[in-house]
């Protein structure tokens, strides 16, 4: 096979937090906005703001970062570790989308893409297996929307962008991913992205088998 043939092989790229794993904000703002007696709007700040040009692209530890999330909020040592386990710990998967991944496994390469926090990697366990390539931003040092992290996920893979196709919750990173020519979708339920990797999957050759 040439070179140009091989990097026509068309490939899956989506996001974890959002789209295959339940979004656990919501519930913990909610849940520590109450506690603390602050605003929703308050809690998130305190845990992510100024996050993307630090812990999200390696620049601090988690540890270093959860310190700094604790003096924002005023947490004791117990209220941070439930802070941190309503947060990431135990993720909840959505099985239906995972299992949809799962089987272009063979007829199109799958990468995993996220914007993650060192000591994400272990929480992802056996799921790791379903994807040929795990990106995460913390350990590369770029995260979505920034061109390198789909530029470096695509070299890994080793295929051009008109041959992928992007899944993302957040509008930005989707627009990011159709500006470099990746088809894109934005994740906004199951239903409508199980549709658009069923029409993907149409659209590949049958798998091959020994």
């Amino acid at each position: 096979m040439s070179a140009a043939a091989a990097r026509r092989r068309p490939a899956l790229l989506i996001d974890l937090g959002g789209v295959l794993v339940h979004d656990k904000l919501p519930a913990a703002s909610a849940k520590w906005a109450a506690r603390l007696d602050i605003s929703e709007r308050d809690f998130v700040t305190a845990v992510y703001a100024g996050n993307d040009t630090e812990v999200l692209v390696g620049r601090m530890s988690g540890a270093e970062w959860w310190s700094v999330v604790r003096q924002r909020l005023g947490l004791t040592e117990g209220q941070l570790a439930e802070v941190r386990a309503d947060l990431v710990a135990h993720p909840v998967w959505d099985r239906t989308l995972l299992d949809a991944v799962a089987a272009l496994r063979g007829r199109a390469a799958v990468a995993f893409v996220s914007n993650a926090w060192p000591d994400a990697r272990p929480n992802l366990g056996e799921v790791l297996e379903t994807a040929d390539v795990t990106v995460l931003s913390c350990e590369v040092g770029f995260a979505k929307p920034d061109p390198r992290i789909y530029t470096h996920t695509l070299d890994l893979l080793g295929v051009a962008a008109q041959d992928a196709l992007f899944v993302d919750d957040m509008a930005p990173n989707v627009a990011a991913a159709r500006a470099l020519g990746m088809s894109a979708h934005q994740h906004t339920d199951r239903a409508s992205t199980l549709d658009v990797l069923d029409a993907f999957a149409a659209r590949l050759p049958a798998s091959r088998t020994s």
